[in-house]
């Protein structure tokens, strides 16, 4: 549904609800949601790497990301198509429960494209079979070609800070190095809200 209240636009061969009927199973879309269940346990590795203990979870960042995304959607643009963007959310690093978070100082050392080669690839047959649209959602997504998409990727950089400021409030320390990837950006420039809110949480930090 579109905040403004509107129908959804069409995508092209990417439908917004139902899919290939005839083609689901029941038993395939067990196994797909079975597949999943390793984000609720599966480490924000970047966190277990500077000594979090119990770090947060690849499923607890999807929630959050979500959360922040339903807060700040109204105001980041009326015409965006909210149930696209929470679709999106909530399927962003759905290919994760099969690879792990790969961190970032571990990614870059990888040749170009791969990390994105690899996701598309683990996402088609976890995503496929239980909901052309979840699939959908997650090549729009990895596209980063409509506005939605982008809003969504400003969304997470958002949740980070969120995540990263609840950390420094119960004490932890040595997390500075995250605060690096929450400033004013080109591309959070698309999306007025998302510095405004940056700023408050840059605004709130106990260190640094």
């Amino acid at each position: 549904m579109a905040i403004n209240g509107s129908d959804p636009p069409e995508t092209a061969g990417s439908p917004l609800v139902g899919g290939d009927v005839a083609s689901w199973s029941a038993e395939a879309t067990v196994q797909s949601l079975l597949s999943l269940v390793p984000l609720d346990h599966l480490p924000r590795t970047g966190w277990a790497q500077r000594g979090v203990e119990a770090p947060e979870s690849i499923a607890g960042h999807i929630l959050g990301v979500a959360y922040v995304a339903l807060a700040l959607a109204p105001q980041a643009a009326r015409d965006l198509d909210l149930g696209r963007v929470l679709s999106m959310a909530l399927v962003h690093d759905a290919p994760e429960a099969v690879t792990g978070d790969l961190p970032r100082p571990a990614s870059k050392h990888l040749p170009k494209d791969a990390k994105r080669t690899m996701e598309a690839s683990v996402a088609k047959p976890l995503l496929g079979p239980f909901s052309g649209p979840a699939l959908a959602a997650f090549e729009e997504f990895l596209g980063q070609d409509t506005r939605e998409a982008r809003f969504v990727k400003q969304c997470d950089r958002v949740q980070l800070g969120v995540r990263l400021l609840a950390y420094e409030r119960s004490g932890r320390s040595g997390l500075d190095e995250f605060w690096g990837g929450l400033e004013p950006s080109e591309a959070g420039a698309e999306f007025p809200v998302v510095d405004e809110i940056l700023s408050v949480l840059r605004a709130g930090r106990i260190s640094g």
